[in-house]
């Protein structure tokens, strides 16, 4: 059932960011298009930006998902079998512990219960922290910051999660034989 989940929500973080790269594109265009007749508009450069920073994020957390990701395998291919599956179960624990650390590291930078202890109130929770994560506008575009910003505990969420399944189906295929795995399994 998790294993499902997974699989669904990566399949919604690469339609998101098809759409975000579609986005960008024609934001793009747009601003060429009016750079070109002498009015530019500004805050498209700052929403392609941002909108790219979101679809990267989106993408790469479905790319760790299906294990699809850049490596250079000509040391573990050389590999037995059951070395390879070791080697692959590194890598899943090596990256649920990124997802964990970032996601520690959003939670401190956020500090969303000490938020909620001061009442929401922006004013005392810098003066309590000194941390202007909250009172920070975007240049152009005027919205706060860490409205954007959402998308890095976003991703290490959802990162965690993915490679958590990743490791729990490598521990399972740990112990089969090699013969009982089939081509699907292999791939993920």
């Amino acid at each position: 059932m998790l294993s499902r989940l997974s699989d669904r929500l990566a399949k919604g973080e690469e339609i998101t960011a098809a759409v975000l790269a579609a986005a960008v594109t024609l934001l793009i265009l747009i601003n060429v298009a009016f750079r070109a007749a002498g009015n530019p508009i500004y805050w498209i450069s700052e929403l392609a930006i941002y909108a790219m920073i979101w679809m990267t994020l989106l993408i790469s957390s479905a790319v760790f998902k299906r294990r699809q990701g850049i490596a250079v395998t000509l040391f573990t291919d050389l590999l037995p079998t059951s070395c390879q599956r070791l080697v692959g179960l590194f890598v899943d624990l090596m990256v649920a512990l990124f997802a964990l650390i970032l996601l520690w590291l959003c939670w401190r930078w956020y500090q969303p219960l000490l938020l909620w202890q001061t009442g929401f109130d922006i004013q005392a929770f810098q003066g309590e922290t000194f941390n202007f994560i909250y009172a920070e506008n975007t240049s152009t575009l005027g919205i706060k910051k860490f409205w954007v910003w959402l998308i890095l505990p976003w991703f290490a969420a959802s990162l965690l999660f993915h490679s958590l399944i990743n490791l729990c189906q490598s521990l399972c295929n740990l112990g089969r034989p090699a013969s009982h795995i089939t081509q699907e399994e292999v791939a993920r």
